[in-house]
């Protein structure tokens, strides 16, 4: 059988978005690109994620988004659930579940010449599987496809957000829920604070995993963080909303790892009152790709 048919100029760009906050799920993306269509991309603006502030930055990367879904050849996006975050975590697993979905795109991509990650010694174990791969730190900012994946997770991961925000916001207010982005900050620590004192226990979007002292004091000396973790489903179920779907939407779609379910079947403790449903999240990993029809056909 012939050797797999490798594009000699497709650069393959994986990177990540929400893998701090203490609220809400970790995106992954993979972006194959062309020389000559990376370059246009960055012309046109597409760069490191971050590098969009202030209040239009959500506006300004998703207006980079047809723009990038235009010149790659492909494109998929991964969801991890709060819960998978908090059963890895719980073994310090988390790195290596970060590996596990960039093994699991690159094998689903076409074929390419490079590989470029964002994260030096978190990537660096996978060049032992595949040589050609370099895992670099702020790879965004060294390779439009990895300036653009960070763009495509950045934009989900928001879209997500935007769910949670919209679930707790008539309750607890849109300054209070929104302003913190769910990373661990002020008010991030006040809306949790908040949402601890009313219903005596963690939101279900809550990473267990991450340290809870600003919160010990409404939790109590005994509070087990990891009481209501499930041992095999996520607790939550962000479905995508329309519009989302028709940002990233894409010709072909793929299973994910990523699935849906919620703490229904978690006991709640006695003296906890009852919360609003649990917002839900993306179990698919949408794909666009060209370059695989291309691939030469196997033959024995």
């Amino acid at each position: 059988m012939p050797a797999p048919f490798i594009h000699d100029e497709l650069i393959l760009g994986i990177d990540e978005a929400g893998r701090g906050p203490i609220l809400g799920p970790m995106v992954m993306a993979c972006v194959a690109l062309r020389p000559r269509k990376a370059a246009g991309l960055t012309r046109a603006g597409v760069t490191d994620s971050k590098a969009f502030a202030g209040p239009n930055a959500h506006a300004e990367r998703q207006r980079m988004i047809p723009k990038i879904l235009d010149c790659a050849d492909h494109v998929a996006v991964m969801v991890i659930d709060v819960g998978e975050i908090d059963r890895r975590c719980r073994d310090n697993g988390l790195n290596r579940l970060e590996q596990e979905r960039a093994e699991y795109m690159i094998h689903r991509a076409p074929l390419a010449r490079r590989i470029v990650c964002d994260g030096e010694r978190l990537f660096r174990p996978l060049q032992a599987r595949w040589p050609h791969l370099e895992a670099l730190d702020k790879g965004e900012l060294k390779h439009a496809a990895v300036a653009a994946a960070s763009i495509v997770a950045k934009v989900r991961r928001d879209e997500l957000w935007g769910k949670i925000c919209r679930r707790y916001a008539p309750e607890f207010g849109d300054e209070l829920v929104g302003a913190g982005g769910g990373y661990c900050n002020a008010p991030t620590r006040a809306f949790l604070r908040a949402y601890i004192r009313r219903y005596k226990r963690l939101p279900p979007e809550a990473r267990r995993s991450w340290p809870w002292d600003f919160a010990r004091d409404l939790l109590g000396k005994r509070f087990d963080p990891w009481w209501d973790v499930p041992d095999d489903r996520p607790q939550l179920t962000l479905a995508l909303d329309a519009a989302a779907d028709e940002t990233l939407s894409t010709p072909a779609t793929t299973s994910s790892p990523s699935c849906s379910s919620n703490r229904a079947g978690s006991p709640a403790p006695a003296a906890a009152a009852a919360h609003p449903p649990a917002a839900s999240a993306a179990t698919a990993a949408p794909t666009r790709s060209r370059a695989r029809d291309r691939r030469a056909p196997a033959t024995s």
